[in-house]
């Protein structure tokens, strides 16, 4: 039986103009997994990813870490739901930048209510898919894993609602507790699924076995 990693990307830009760009703290989380995973022994029969700059460059510090070259491929349908426009379609009037605590916690109380009406099929932001073909997209990846990677180890690089929507998928889990699951994955986070022809088991959710130790308390990220 093999194993898939999913990875959540390192640190992004949370409040920049552009949030798809990692932050030298989660450039410092990706290295620090794949120097984590390198002492571990670990290796990769194949890799996915997103397609985003935020996937790209969270594999870049793995493999880095890792000391290999990596070879991914590429799928859309890993990339990450746009948070700006589904708050817009619940919260049309101008929002300030969320730079202050309270406006971080509206900020995601807004994500939250947004994303149970997207996934109800009561909004339909502009410029996004429709809930049932972003969880498309992401069955689809567990699905190439399944059929052509089972016994094998494999690396899938993503966002956190891609990653929350792949344990729901699993588990079979409510959409407020795929909402609440994503809510909770933190940068560079790692959770596993034993992968065989037949299904996909979670065996591990939102670990960080590379920032366990005291000196790297500080490096724990959730945005």
């Amino acid at each position: 039986m093999g194993t898939l990693y999913l990875v959540r990307h390192g640190q992004a830009s949370f409040g920049a103009d552009d949030y798809d760009q990692l932050s030298p703290r989660g450039r410092e989380q990706a290295v620090r997994l794949g120097e984590h995973w390198r002492a571990q022994g670990q290796a990769f029969d194949a890799i996915l990813t997103g397609t985003l700059r935020r996937h790209t460059q969270t594999l870049e510090g793995i493999a880095e870490g890792l000391q290999v070259r990596p070879e991914p491929l590429q799928l859309p349908g890993l990339n990450e739901y746009d948070s700006l426009a589904l708050i817009r379609a619940v919260h049309p009037q101008p929002l300030a930048k969320p730079d202050t605590p309270e406006l971080y916690r509206q900020h995601f109380r807004l994500l939250c209510d947004a994303l149970a009406q997207w996934m109800a099929g009561v909004i339909s932001p502009q410029g996004m898919p429709s809930w049932d073909e972003f969880s498309g997209g992401v069955r689809a990846a567990l699905e190439h894993v399944r059929h052509q990677h089972a016994g094998h180890n494999v690396l899938l690089v993503s966002s956190g609602g891609p990653i929350s929507a792949a344990v729901g998928e699993v588990l079979g889990t409510a959409p407020e507790v795929t909402i609440a699951l994503n809510m909770r994955i933190r940068n560079s986070a790692v959770t596993e699924f034993s992968v065989s022809p037949k299904r996909l088991m979670l065996q591990t959710f939102n670990t960080l076995p590379h920032l366990n130790g005291r000196e790297h308390a500080d490096w724990v990220t959730h945005a």
